[in-house]
């Protein structure tokens, strides 16, 4: 059912030192870390993220949990196809297979960007398996009356926008270093374990297939959102990156009138809290995990 791989040479083993696993799921092998043992926490990334993003986190917490982290189809050390269905509905059925296929239990579940539909998507269809819940910048409803959703729709679905991100490689080039409050945080190191897993134009599709997605899957986002009362019992912690330009403190006051058991710590940084401020993140995460 699973195996392990020797990673890619791109791969930088004193950042990333872990061993690749993969699982075969119907749609194609997915790529993941397993390390340690205990209580499962899962981390989901967005894009163009992979499970790189969460590499110091599983550093940190695999001395007593069991640190699982993914790369959707079409990202980090995942199989690649030219023809993949790249929409979050798609990530969110694999994801949860995925769980289905290890037979995970007692989930402490950590979601960023895309990965909030997505991993929450998946959370939903197996509640009975979900302990806990993580929420960096993200969302979970209906997009479509979003403005600036809207201004990004039409770029991502001209010939301009197909241009930007399949020949340029724009959104691990530009948009994850517009994402950054203070871009002295992302060293050209990490900067590079981001683009390489997009070398070509075949590749980039799943990062235009979710850019697509924003408004596109609107609908579905909302289902989800109908849905949440499957998951709002659990506890939660979200961590909001203050300075993010576009998944911005209203989406969060969104999240605090459905959510107000939640603990929420606001944090003055921008879209990527897990690269912007690694260790404060990490420490509010072992007092919540510890409660």
């Amino acid at each position: 059912m699973n195996a392990t791989i020797i990673a890619q040479p791109w791969v930088d083993t004193d950042l990333y030192p872990f061993d690749s696993k993969y699982l075969r799921l119907e749609a194609g092998n997915m790529h993941y870390v397993d390390e340690g043992q205990g209580e499962v926490i899962l981390f989901i990334h967005g894009t163009p993220t992979w499970s790189f993003l969460y590499r110091d986190f599983i550093k940190a917490f695999s001395s007593n949990y069991r640190c699982i982290a993914i790369d959707h189809l079409g990202f980090g050390l995942s199989e690649k196809q030219e023809d993949t269905l790249g929409t979050p509905e798609f990530h969110s059925q694999n994801l949860a297979e995925f769980i289905q296929k290890l037979d995970l239990k007692n989930i402490t579940l950590v979601v960023h960007d895309f990965g909030g539909p997505i991993g929450l998507g998946a959370g939903i269809q197996h509640s009975d398996r979900i302990k806990k819940v993580i929420l960096f910048n993200t969302w979970l409803w209906s997009t479509k009356e979003l403005k600036e959703a809207n201004k990004i729709n039409k770029i991502v679905n001209s010939g301009l926008g197909k241009f930007l991100y399949l020949r340029l490689n724009f959104s691990p080039k530009v948009l994850l270093k517009k994402g950054f409050s203070d871009k002295k945080k992302l060293s050209g190191k990490v900067h590079q374990q981001y683009i390489h897993p997009f070398p070509d134009k075949a590749s980039r599709q799943p990062l235009l297939q979710l850019a697509k997605a924003l408004v596109g899957s609107s609908d579905w986002y909302q289902q989800q959102w109908e849905q949440l009362d499957q998951l709002e019992n659990k506890e939660w912690l979200i961590l909001w990156g203050s300075k993010d330009e576009f998944i911005t403190t209203e989406f969060l006051l969104k999240w605090k009138n459905r959510l107000p058991q939640a603990q929420v710590t606001e944090l003055p940084y921008g879209h990527f809290v897990q690269e912007e401020q690694t260790e404060e993140a990490i420490g509010m995460m072992q007092e919540f995990l510890e409660r």
